[in-house]
């Protein structure tokens, strides 16, 4: 089937980037000049996705309102022609994709907030894209989503997205008994969700993208809570279908940066200005005469 249909859970407290995500939603914090969260629905709508499942919870309604018209604002900006490209942006992120929400009223792991989707999926194989994983590509380069898509119609099994990483992240994501298919394509046999060292099986760990089939939701519900911090993990239901051979890995092409992470946020925002449009060779130009200084 056409995958159409995607989810984004944005059901995160925003701990590590306190106290900028108390009022705020780290979602709606922003790479230069667009929240993170848009970057996501974007990537989608680019990739051939029409219908989006927005997890929230208290406090995010922001996030709505961002993806819905400002009569106000929009009235104003039509009053001067010299604002027409800020009219069409603001105007269009709310025409993107067809956007629904719904709360994850406790906060319980992305296994848990993953199960509020299952009406919203019904019986078609669908997208995930993790609130906090922006992944940003060159114009010439598919979005992740759409490479992920393409192996999900080529290979038949459920996919995600993947990349090599360091031992320390490795040990804070996950980590994938691997063998090479072809390409940039392999097959997963089993995943270990924040492996002591002993454990790493690979440095390859999934960021951020998924696509899987409905029946993954039976499997969440048979996923036990972890015993450390009592939350639903979604690579325990990957790792089944993982040993079931229905799951391969795409090292995918692009650079993700974490958005729950002050790091992340910060290389975004250089990185995201330096390839902009109206900024970058200004930026770029800035960045070499504070070189000069440090």
């Amino acid at each position: 089937m056409k995958i159409t249909k995607a989810i984004i859970p944005a059901a995160g407290l925003g701990t590590r980037v306190l106290p900028a995500s108390k009022s705020v939603p780290k979602e709606m914090l922003n790479i230069v000049d667009k929240p993170a969260i848009q970057y996501l629905v974007e990537e989608c709508a680019k990739s051939g996705i029409t219908d989006i499942l927005i997890i929230t919870n208290r406090g995010k309604g922001v996030i709505e309102d961002h993806f819905d018209y400002a009569f106000e604002l929009e009235e104003n900006l039509k009053k001067n022609p010299a604002k027409k490209d800020l009219l069409d942006a603001v105007h269009n992120v709310a025409d993107l994709a067809n956007l629904y929400y719904i709360r994850q009223k406790e906060t319980k792991g992305l296994g848990h907030a993953i199960l509020a989707a299952e009406a919203f999926v019904g019986n078609e194989p669908f997208a995930i894209l993790y609130g906090d994983d922006i992944i940003l590509n060159a114009p010439d380069e598919p979005p992740v989503i759409r490479q992920l898509v393409d192996a999900y119609e080529k290979y038949g099994k459920c996919v995600c997205g993947v990349k090599e990483c360091s031992t320390e992240q490795v040990m804070k994501y996950c980590t994938l008994d691997v063998t090479h298919l072809e390409g940039n394509t392999y097959a997963v046999h089993k995943i270990i969700e924040k492996p002591d060292r002993e454990h790493i099986l690979s440095h390859f760990s999934i960021l951020g993208r998924n696509i899987v089939t409905p029946d993954v939701f039976d499997m969440i519900r048979h996923t036990k809570p972890s015993e450390k911090t009592g939350e639903i993990y979604f690579s325990e239901a990957l790792s089944g279908l993982a040993e079931q051979d229905r799951l391969v890995a795409v090292d995918f092409v692009g650079k993700r940066y974490d958005m729950g992470d002050k790091m992340g946020i910060m290389q975004a925002n250089v990185e995201g200005a330096l390839m902009h449009p109206e900024i970058g060779p200004a930026f770029k130009n800035y960045l070499k005469e504070l070189a000069k200084t440090l």
